[in-house]
C-alpha cells in the first residue's frame, strides 16, 4: 500500500500528533493561514491565542519548564517572526526545549524583500540551538521531527522552523518517521567511568566540599539523585538561580542561592571550600563574581551534558560530560559499591559543617519590618505560607525576581519559572499562563514589578479568554526597582529615567479586562487580601504598595569577589 498524499499543513499536524503535542501558543497571519485552517480539524490540539508573539514564546517556555515537555508556538512571517526573538533568546540562555514555527513568504519570493519577509533563520542563528528553512514539502516531516528531537535532547534549547506558504500548500507522500539519526549530533548521556573515579577520589580527600547545583539538575529532574548524593558525601549544597528547586530547602545541608544576591552562607562557603562540585551549571558572571577569586581554594569537579560549557568560564580539575541524572545515579552506585563510610565522612566534615551552621545563624536572610510599611519580603513569605510551598512561581526580572528567589522556598524542579540568563522583563506573566495550561491543578503565581508587568500586560486578554486563572502579585514601588537600586548604590542616587511617575491603576485595568483587581496598602491587609486572591476562581491582579527605596540584600557589586557582600 502506497503512503498517503497530504498537504504540508496536514503533514505538519501529523508530526505534531506523533510528538504528542497537546498545546500550541500562537498568533495567526497571512503566511500561516494554511496551517491555521488545518488546525480547525485537529480538536485534540489546543490553541491558545496570545496577544503578542513574544508572549507566545514565553508561554511555550513556561509550559516547558513546568511540565518537562517541549513547548510549541506558531506565528506568521515578518513582524510576527521578529517578535519571537526575545522569547527565543530567553529560552536559549536558560536551555529550555521549545520549537518555534514561523510562516514565510513563498519560496519563489524568498530574498526579494517581499511583503512581510524577513530572514528569520539568519536573525535567530545565534540564539537557537538549531534552525531550519523548509524549501521542499518532502523534507517537512523529517525537519519537524528533527526539531523536536534536537530541542529536547542533550542540552535542551529552542529550535526554529521557518515554513514558506507554498510548502504548506504543496503535497507529498507521507510516511511516519520512526527514528531520528543525525550524524553530526550525538549527545553524550553516560559519563566516562574513569572520570567518575577521579571525582570520587577528590571527594574522599576533601574536608570542605560544596555542591553547586544548576539548571541542568532541574532540566534532568535529578533532584532525588542529588539529595542522595549530598547526604551520602555529607556535603552542603547551594544552587544558582536556575537551580532552585533541585534540593530540599528544609534540609540542614541547604545553604540557599549563591552569587550576586546569594546568601551569606552560600557565598562564604564558596570562598572557603576545598572542593566545588558543579552539577549542571554554566558558572556565569552573576554566580562567580570576579572570576579569579571564585572558589580560590578549591579543586573543581564540573558535571554537564554540554562539553562546551566545561572549562568555558572557570578552570576545572575533573571534567565530567554526561546527563546530570544518569551521572549522579552512577556516582551514588559507585559510592555504595566502594563501601564509603558515611560516619567517617561525617567526622571529617564536622568542622566544616559547624562553620556552615555558624554562617547560616550569624547572617541569615532578613529584613526590618517598619511600622506602616509593607515589606516585599513579608509578602512573599506570606504567599509561601498560604500556598504551603506548593505553588508554581513565575517572576518578572529585577528586585521582584530576587526577593522571590530568596524568600519563597522551592521544593521541586519546575516550580520556579524565571528568566535567568537573559533577564527578560515581561517574561513572568505569559510564562505563568503557559505553566497554568501545563498544570491546571496547580496554583500559579506571577511575582511582578510595576515596571515589568507592563511589558506584556495585554496577556490579561489571553488569560481571561482561555480561563487561565493565574494570580499576579505586583510589588509596586513606582520605580524600575533594580536599576534604581544600582543608581542609589553606585551612581549617587541619580535616578535617571527610573521613576515611573505615571502608571495605570492596576485594579481598574484588571477590571476592564474582566479580571479581578485587589489593592494592599497596609501591612495588616497582606494576608487577608492574598487569601482572597488565591480563593477567587478568576485571574487576579494584586497591587501591593511597597517602599520605593527598598533594596535587595545581600548584594555583591559587579566585578567584586562574591565573598565581599553588601549586607545592609
Amino acid at each position: 500500500m502506497f503512503p498517503i498524499k497530504l498537504t504540508g499543513a496536514q503533514i505538519f499536524f501529523k508530526v505534531l500528533e506523533e510528538e504528542k503535542v497537546e498545546v500550541i501558543f500562537g498568533y495567526p497571519g497571512g503566511a500561516v493561514l494554511d496551517i491555521y485552517d488545518e488546525l480547525c480539524r485537529h480538536e485534540n490540539i489546543r490553541h491558545v491565542l496570545v496577544r503578542h508573539e513574544q508572549s507566545a514564546v514565553h508561554a511555550a517556555d513556561g509550559y516547558a519548564r513546568a511540565s518537562g515537555k517541549v513547548g510549541v508556538c506558531l506565528v506568521t512571517s515578518g513582524p510576527g517572526a521578529t517578535n519571537t526573538v526575545t522569547g527565543i533568546a530567553t529560552a536559549y540562555m536558560d536551555s529550555i526545549p521549545i520549537v518555534v514555527f514561523t510562516g514565510q513568504v513563498p519560496t519563489r519570493l524568498v530574498g526579494s524583500d517581499a511583503f512581510q519577509e524577513v530572514d528569520i533563520v539568519g536573525i535567530t542563528r545565534s540564539c537557537t540551538k538549531h534552525n531550519y528553512l523548509v524549501t521542499d514539502v518532502n523534507d517537512l516531516a523529517r525537519i519537524v521531527k528533527e526539531a523536536f528531537y534536537i530541542a529536547r535532547t542533550g542540552r535542551p534549547g529552542p529550535v526554529l522552523v521557518d515554513i514558506p506558504k507554498d510548502v504548506q500548500q504543496a503535497t507529498a507522500r507521507y510516511e511516519p518517521i520512526k527514528e531520528i539519526k543525525l550524524k553530526s549530533y550525538k549527545p553524550v548521556y553516560k559519563p566516562n567511568v574513569k572520570q567518575l573515579q577521579r571525582a570520587i577520589s577528590l571527594i574522599k580527600k576533601s574536608k570542605r566540599p560544596l555542591i553547586l547545583s544548576g539548571g541542568g539538575v532541574v532540566h534532568a529532574r535529578a533532584h532525588e539523585e542529588l539529595r542522595e548524593f549530598a547526604e551520602k558525601i555529607k556535603s552542603p549544597v547551594t544552587s544558582t538561580l536556575m537551580g532552585l528547586g533541585s534540593f530540599p530547602p528544609d534540609s540542614p545541608l541547604w545553604l540557599g542561592m549563591v552569587g550576586m544576591h546569594g546568601t551569606y552562607a552560600a557565598n562564604m562557603a564558596t570562598g572557603e571550600c576545598d572542593l566545588l562540585i558543579g552539577i549542571g551549571v554554566r558558572f556565569d558572571d552573576r554566580v562567580t563574581g570576579k572570576v579569579d577569586t571564585f572558589a580560590p581554594n578549591a579543586k573543581i569537579i564540573h558535571i554537564d551534558i554540554d562539553p562546551t560549557s566545561i572549562q568555558k568560564n572557570v578552570p576545572v580539575t575533573v571534567p565530567v560530560v554526561g546527563d546530570c541524572k544518569i551521572t549522579l545515579s552512577m556516582l551514588n552506585k559507585m559510592l555504595n559499591e566502594d563501601g564509603i563510610d558515611e560516619k567517617e565522612l561525617e567526622q571529617i566534615r564536622k568542622d566544616w559543617l559547624f562553620q556552615i551552621e555558624e554562617w547560616k545563624k550569624s547572617k541569615p536572610l532578613k529584613y526590618e519590618q517598619k511600622e506602616g510599611e509593607i515589606k516585599p519580603q513579608y509578602v512573599i513569605e506570606t504567599l509561601y505560607e498560604l500556598t504551603k510551598g506548593d505553588a508554581i512561581i513565575a517572576t518578572e526580572v529585577g528586585q521582584n525576581q530576587m526577593w522571590a528567589a530568596q524568600f519563597y522556598k522551592f521544593h521541586r524542579p519546575g516550580q520556579l519559572l524565571t528568566s535567568g540568563g537573559l533577564g527578560c522583563m515581561g517574561y513572568g506573566f505569559p510564562a505563568a499562563i503557559g505553566a497554568k495550561v501545563a498544570c491546571p491543578e496547580k496554583t500559579v503565581v506571577d511575582i511582578a514589578g510595576d515596571g515589568s508587568i507592563q511589558m506584556n500586560i495585554q496577556e490579561l486578554a489571553t488569560a481571561i479568554q482561555n480561563n487561565i486563572h493565574v494570580k499576579v502579585i505586583i510589588l509596586n514601588n513606582s520605580y524600575l526597582g533594580m536599576v534604581r537600586q544600582w543608581q542609589e548604590l553606585f551612581y549617587e542616587r541619580r535616578y535617571a529615567c527610573t521613576y515611573l511617575s505615571y502608571a495605570p491603576d492596576f485594579v481598574k485595568l484588571a477590571d476592564a479586562y474582566g479580571a479581578v483587581g485587589l489593592r494592599v496598602e497596609k501591612p495588616e491587609e497582606v494576608r487577608p487580601v492574598l487569601e482572597k486572591a488565591l480563593s477567587i476562581p478568576n485571574v487576579v491582579f494584586v497591587d501591593v504598595r511597597i517602599p520605593p527605596e527598598e533594596n535587595v540584600y545581600p548584594m555583591v557589586p559587579a566585578g567584586s569577589p562574591i565573598t565581599e557582600m553588601i549586607l545592609v
